[in-house]
């Protein structure tokens, strides 16, 4: 997804960076383009968006690290496996799913055709489950939403 690929190019990471590498390349870039060192009002103001931009991408990546889905495996699992879909929906690759016990996932880089074949299917959790679930990276969103 070209979201993902443009975090990863704005932080300067690859697709294996590891939470504490994302933490310290984090850290590094907000000493450089926090808003306080720039005494010019429109240096300030550019200082500002980019610290913004740095914020958003670090707290993205974070969400669908490997550690975190890892740390959130047990509830994950939980949840698709217990919780029905109450509803779905498609934007330029990103499946947002919302599940009956309140909680919600973000899948990124899912097809189309994929997209399709859940509308179509008799069962869409049991299609989400074998098909989607493991299949694509993920962030849960209800969670992200709560803490934002």
């Amino acid at each position: 997804m070209k979201k993902i690929v443009d975090y990863r190019r704005l932080l300067s990471v690859d697709k294996t960076a590891k939470l504490a590498d994302l933490k310290s390349v984090y850290r590094t870039l907000m000493k450089e383009y926090h808003p306080d060192k720039f005494q010019v009002e429109e240096e300030r103001l550019e200082a500002e968006a980019k610290s913004k931009e740095i914020i958003e991408a670090y707290h993205f990546l974070v969400s669908i690290a490997p550690e975190t889905c890892e740390q959130n495996l047990e509830i994950y699992i939980q949840t698709i496996t217990n919780s029905n879909i109450l509803d779905f929906e498609y934007k330029q690759s990103v499946l947002n799913i919302q599940f009956f016990d309140g909680s919600a996932y973000e899948y990124f880089d899912v097809p189309r055709a994929i997209y399709i074949k859940l509308v179509n299917a008799d069962s869409p959790g049991r299609f989400a489950r074998r098909h989607i679930c493991n299949s694509y990276p993920y962030r849960n969103v209800a969670k992200v939403a709560e803490t934002a």
